[in-house]
């Protein structure tokens, strides 16, 4: 199969150090966005790592195909792009995609980051750590009417609560206009997908290290779903970054960038 999805690689500034790592990390967008969006933290891991990153289905420069929209499809996309062995980085959307290669290629993926990340995206009875099923109904309604001032106040709400937030969106917005906005009908597709999807059964498949990162003031996937999946996962580290919204990786991503240094070696050991 043709690979669909548009891959960008970096190579570690300073190889050789003990404490770098000798396997990439690979870092996986969400909803709406592109791989332009880690350009700040793959900058700050420049000499710590190789750094790849992906395009999602129908975002940035990847090909769009209706046919291979569906989760399994995408996983198995992505799958088709990864190197033999790596560090998987999720991030949102990225995390449920993250979290599925993480359980069905558990020999390849060494350990997995995930940033901001839900097994879950909507609100139910027995799941608090969501939006609300009304408010996603509403946002899915303005989505089909205007996509572009949908995606442009999703940028805003995933920085809103974080420090240097209008810093921040001046960095989701230049990559959304330098490297390709999404396509609409793969944030339609993307948008169904996270009001359906429920991964919680897979967590506790992970057997990999686990470093998950969260920001205080995230009004998209609110902290407790970070907590609740270091519940399950022994193995994991939690890390919450005060005074971030949903993308700690721009706002504070030196702060990440040292979460990772201190993971990545012994993702490495790992290997």
């Amino acid at each position: 199969m043709t690979a669909l999805l548009h891959v960008e690689r970096r190579r570690r500034i300073a190889p050789g150090s003990a404490a770098n790592s000798d396997l990439p990390l690979v870092c996986l967008h969400g909803w709406g966005m592109n791989l332009r969006v880690f350009d700040l933290l793959r900058d700050a891991l420049a000499v710590d790592c190789d750094t790849w990153g992906i395009d999602l289905a129908g975002h940035g420069r990847s090909a769009w195909d209706p046919a291979r929209g569906g989760f399994d499809a995408q996983v198995e996309d992505v799958l088709a792009v990864l190197p033999e062995r790596c560090v998987l980085l999720g991030w949102s959307f990225g995390g449920k995609l993250a979290i599925e290669i993480a359980v069905r290629a558990a020999g390849r993926i060494a350990a997995l980051a995930l940033i901001s990340a839900s097994p879950k995206f909507a609100q139910s009875p027995d799941w608090p750590h969501g939006m609300a099923v009304e408010s996603l109904r509403a946002f899915s309604s303005v989505l089909d009417q205007d996509w572009q001032q949908t995606l442009d106040d999703f940028v805003w709400l995933q920085l809103r609560g974080s420090r240097n937030a209008d810093g921040a969106q001046r960095v989701l917005t230049a990559a959304l206009a330098e490297h390709g906005a999404p396509q609409p009908a793969a944030l339609r597709n993307d948008l169904d997908l996270l009001a359906g999807l429920d991964l919680r059964a897979r967590v506790p498949l992970i057997k990999q290290s686990v470093l998950l990162v969260s920001g205080q003031n995230d009004r998209v996937t609110p902290p407790g779903a970070t907590q609740w999946m270091a519940a399950q996962l022994p193995q994991a580290r939690a890390v919450e970054i005060a005074r971030a919204a949903h993308a700690p990786f721009v706002s504070h991503h030196e702060e990440v960038a040292q979460a990772l240094r201190g993971f990545l070696p012994a993702a490495g050991a790992q290997a």
